[in-house]
């Protein structure tokens, strides 16, 4: 006997949702099935108001789903990650939607899809790329295309691996920024837990504390971080008033048991 709870994730959703109750225009390209899972997503995005017009829903393939068992302690005991559907977003499948990818104003990625989809955004979208890493593992794909990426957001251990820097070195987190500023980035977000964000670019670099709030739940808080990056360009942010945002949006989103706050929103940042 246990307790089973279904929630919608994924990062990149994940980060439209955030985006969309920030009172911005999302076109969600995307796949995921005729099952269950997808009727739930497909349906939330309808609410939501996330255009999926554009989305993939190839016959016989299985939502993208990550399942995980807890012990009594809530430690993660087991877990299985399905995410063979995301190989369905192939570079044909983008030059498909070239048009819509063209007339954004940015154009928002994360490292599930694969790595020659990921290229093929950054050679090809005018708009600028904002890219969350996903993991250290995912990460890896970023590497050829970090002079085409304008915002990016790891955590040390990601920016570490990037860059070459050993995360045991002194000053880390400094050198790894250095590295992927000459590499191209443009701005670069590196969360660093409790110990707030990195934030640099080729003018300044700068250390921000988290802001205060009611922690309730962190799951989510970096989607919320990259979608509130998105607003803050889209409102003509500098580098600090951005990493502001983005902080802010990290905090809203802590404050709820679910994975995105529903108050979230412009005014509440």
């Amino acid at each position: 006997p246990g307790t089973v709870r279904i929630s919608l994730g994924g990062v990149g959703r994940n980060i439209a949702h955030n985006m969309r109750l920030m009172g911005l225009d999302v076109r969600f390209l995307t796949a995921f099935g005729n099952d269950l899972n997808g009727q739930r997503f497909s349906a939330s995005c309808t609410e939501l108001g996330i255009d999926i017009r554009h989305a993939l829903r190839p016959e016989g393939a299985s939502t993208s789903t990550y399942l995980y068992l807890t012990d009594e302690k809530g430690e993660m005991a087991l877990a299985i990650s399905d995410m063979a559907i995301c190989d369905q977003i192939t570079p044909a499948y983008l030059a498909a939607n070239l048009s819509l990818l063209q007339g954004a104003r940015v154009v928002v990625a994360d490292a599930n899809i694969p790595a020659e989809s990921l290229s093929y955004l950054a050679e090809n979208c005018t708009a600028p790329l904002f890219i969350d890493p996903v993991s250290t593992t995912k990460a890896e794909k970023l590497r050829p295309i970090l002079s085409k990426i304008h915002t990016l957001k790891p955590n040390a251990l990601e920016a570490c691996l990037l860059s070459g820097v050993p995360m045991d070195a002194p000053d880390a987190v400094e050198r790894a920024a250095d590295v992927l500023l000459e590499k191209g980035v443009k701005r670069l977000f590196i969360s660093q837990g409790a110990r707030g964000v990195y934030v640099a670019d080729s003018d300044q670099r700068m250390t921000l504390s988290n802001l205060p709030g009611n922690m309730v739940n962190t799951t989510g808080c970096g989607d919320a971080f990259t979608a509130a990056l998105v607003w803050a360009h889209m409102e003509g942010a500098d580098l600090r008033t951005a990493a502001l945002a983005g902080l802010a949006a990290g905090s809203i989103a802590m404050e709820s048991d679910e994975t995105i706050n529903p108050a979230m929103s412009a005014e509440a940042l």
